[in-house]
């Protein structure tokens, strides 16, 4: 399948380059080529980075199993026979991490059979490849299978961009822009910045391709790349493997980018070649002059990028992150004083590596190199050790080559090819809510709560063979590059730096790989919802919009701080009704932090005056009386997972409008999508006027524009008025997707 879509790609491409290039009067960049050369209609396109809508077919649709739920009930209401491109479901979200690999997958099969009954018959009757639980997760089997160079892949997770380590652009979206997507309709997103990354040098001992990404996570943080694309190149970039590249690109979500690529080169050919794509390879060499930026970006890239940074792998240190953040970041050298001055627990409870950042054949053989040293001193784990394979390729050639074995007798536990803790699916033995305590793990995210749902864990983020050495120690303050350890005899010994080969000697070993094909026609076949489903519910329309300003609308919450998509719809046990939008809807805003309550999540009735309600319950009792609400935020709201139900529960429990000072990119989309008005205070200053009882109007709607403000005026409890100005992305089909209630009700 990739093959025909390779050969048809690249056939066109060198004619869409040729005009893009007289347009633009210049020389493309690689993210530039992918953008066009998938451009609806190239001729009537307007390009204007940071400003225009572009309109684009992708080549394929990825879903994982907790967002694949709402984007096929949305897909199943635009009444279609059978997607309009390839599309895959990859069942790895919904399996808990308490037991090990094998009762984990059995338990979670019990438990979600519902679910995973409902997404193997939807991928069945519709035309959709089903990979089943166990098989691994989305973004290590895309690489694997799917991705190739020069593609323009979407999915259902903001980590998507893992793609990217192939020379593709791979984006995280929602479910509503998927199923829109399958339906046979454009994707739209806005026209990228980019930021060009040069790379010089070549990473050596202690240092991995996950500190490439640390270390800018910690220069650009997580709202510099937002809106961007961040496309890397130079000599160094030829140095890292493909999956070193990926997991470089899939942490571009942390810098909130709409994705991350590095230009066709020999590293990616291996990859395509050990993974049974060796005619795809071979297609890409011959086409390489497509798969990479004209030369002239190279020669003089400040003219072509909107930023440029300079990275020197020869000098880059291992970094670590957190806690709470991904962009809080320093060398390991400096962790160990930071710890004691900030007084972070030193003690570790938990090591974890593998995830979709960095289960790679590399990354598992080097961080056994360590395992090794730590057991031939007679040392075992310290911190609780949790090893998640990418996929069931990784987890048998893991098994064949030894590293499994490895990593049990330092004491380490397997777990399933899924998702586990890195996303809050775990049940932490000796978690204790309300007490801090430190984790480390090599996974993409730490946000408060992220992997054990306690907000009070301090979760740090490192290499896998730095977190293995932490393992080893069970201490943050230990410095495997310049520091010893003390072996069981007592006597002191120094890590050696990992060692590991990028791709196994042996080939990858070969498995029951779990892909269950669709029916080659699904037009008779059922879909499996029961009727009594606590799990799952059929999708009603939104109402459309009545044609009236909104008046004097309630304030639900103002979040303060980072108010991550966690925050607005957290996961963890809340995951298992991901496909019924009314029970979900109770989870709304859990996490977040609200100005006008001491606790997470809570608020005050303002039209009763009851305080210390969810958020749910008095969004509901606003829906009950007719009332509709409003939302306010702080910078970056909406960071994080591309899960679309932190936009469908706040529409569903009739929030009308969410104004922040500025949004993450996949959660502002998702937001237009459900009918949401999505704004930005003019004035960022405007955000402190807004009190508890205020009531606030959103007036001129019929008159709605794109890069026209809005008016917003807030009524004080003394009778008096402030009008602030508000300003939107929205275009003029967003606008229809407000008039009709939602993007769904406008495609139908």
């Amino acid at each position: 399948m990739s093959m025909d879509l390779a050969k048809n790609l690249y056939a066109k491409m060198p004619d869409v380059f040729a005009k893009a290039r007289k347009k633009f009067g210049r020389g493309l960049t690689l993210a530039e080529k992918i953008l066009v050369s998938h451009a609806d209609n190239f001729e009537t396109q307007t390009w204007e980075r940071g400003k225009a809508m572009l309109s684009l077919r992708p080549d394929r649709v990825a879903m994982q199993d907790a967002t694949a739920q709402m984007a096929m009930l949305q897909f199943m209401q635009a009444n279609k026979m059978q997607v309009a491109v390839p599309s895959t479901i990859h069942c790895d979200h919904l399996i808990r991490a308490e037991m090990g690999s094998e009762k984990d997958l059995l338990r979670a099969v019990d438990e979600n059979k519902e679910v995973y009954n409902f997404l193997a018959s939807a991928a069945k009757k519709y035309g959709i490849g089903f990979w089943k639980p166990g098989a691994g997760i989305i973004h290590q089997v895309v690489l694997e299978n799917y991705a190739f160079p020069g593609s323009l892949i979407i999915g259902t997770d903001s980590h998507t961009p893992n793609g990217g380590g192939l020379g593709g652009l791979a984006i995280g979206v929602g479910g509503a822009d998927a199923g829109e997507v399958m339906a046979g309709l454009p994707w739209e997103v806005l026209h990228p910045k980019l930021i060009g990354i040069r790379l010089t040098g070549k990473l050596s001992g202690w240092t991995s391709a996950k500190d490439v990404i640390l270390y800018l996570c910690g220069l650009l943080t997580v709202k510099g790349g937002t809106n961007k694309i961040v496309e890397y190149f130079g000599p160094g970039a030829e140095t890292i493997s493909a999956t070193g590249k990926g997991t470089i690109c899939n942490m571009g979500a942390e810098l909130g980018a709409t994705t991350s690529v590095f230009p066709f080169d020999q590293k990616m050919v291996a990859y395509l070649n050990i993974t049974d794509r060796a005619d795809l390879a071979n297609l890409a060499i011959v086409n390489k002059t497509l798969l990479v930026a004209d030369p002239e970006v190279y020669q003089s890239p400040e003219k072509y990028y909107d930023q440029i940074v300079e990275v020197d792998l020869s000098t880059l240190e291992p970094h670590v992150v957190g806690p709470h953040t991904p962009d809080l970041a320093r060398p390991i050298s400096k962790m160990a004083a930071e710890a004691k001055e900030k007084g972070y627990p030193v003690e570790l409870k938990a090591a974890l590596i593998g995830s979709c950042t960095n289960s790679s054949y590399e990354d598992i053989s080097r961080s056994a190199h360590i395992a090794q040293q730590g057991l031939k001193a007679g040392l075992k784990a310290k911190a609780s050790f949790l090893v998640s394979p990418g996929s069931e390729r990784i987890y048998h050639t893991m098994k064949r080559d030894g590293f499994l074995d490895t990593f049990e007798k330092l004491g380490g536990t397997v777990l399933s090819n899924s998702c586990g803790p890195c996303i809050g699916q775990w049940k932490r033995a000796d978690g204790v809510k309300g007490k801090a305590d430190s984790i480390v793990s090599s996974f993409n995210r730490n946000f408060p709560g992220r992997n054990d749902g306690i907000s009070e864990t301090l979760s740090f983020l490192a290499s896998p063979e730095i977190v293995t050495a932490y393992a080893i120690s069970g201490d943050l303050t230990f410095d495997p590059v310049n520091q010893k350890l003390k072996g069981a005899d007592g006597k002191e010994f120094k890590f050696e730096p990992p060692q590991g080969e990028e791709l196994p000697a042996k080939g990858f070993a070969k498995a029951e790989e779990g892909f269950v094909a669709p029916a080659a026609n699904g037009e008779s076949l059922p879909v499996e919802i029961p009727p009594t489903s606590e799990r799952l519910q059929l999708l009603q329309p939104f109402p459309r919009w009545d044609g009236k300003d909104f008046e004097k609308l309630p304030l639900l919450i103002k979040t303060k701080g980072k108010t991550t998509t966690d925050h607005i719809s957290p996961a963890g046990p809340w995951l298992k009704f991901r496909g019924h939008l009314d029970k979900i809807s109770d989870n709304m805003f859990l996490g977040a932090n609200n100005v006008f309550s001491s606790e997470p999540g809570k608020g005050t009735d303002v039209l009763t005056g009851e305080s210390g309600l969810t958020m749910a319950q008095i969004a509901r009792r606003y829906k009950a009386k007719g009332v509709g609400s409003i939302v306010v935020g702080d910078e970056n709201y909406g960071e994080g997972s591309s899960r679309e139900h932190a936009a469908m529960s706040p529409r569903f429990l009739n929030v009308r409008v969410v104004i922040t000072k500025s949004f993450a990119r996949i959660h502002e989309t998702n937001l237009k999508k459900q009918g949401i008005l999505a704004l930005t205070f003019a004035d960022p200053k405007d955000y402190e006027k807004i009190e508890q009882q205020d009531r606030i109007s959103v007036t001129g709607l019929s008159a709605l524009a794109p890069g026209k403000p809005v008016q917003v005026t807030i009524h004080k409890t003394d009778d008096t008025a402030l009008t602030i100005q508000a300003n939107h992305s929205i275009t003029e089909q967003q606008i229809a997707w407000f008039k009709a209630g939602s993007a769904l009700n406008a495609l139908n």
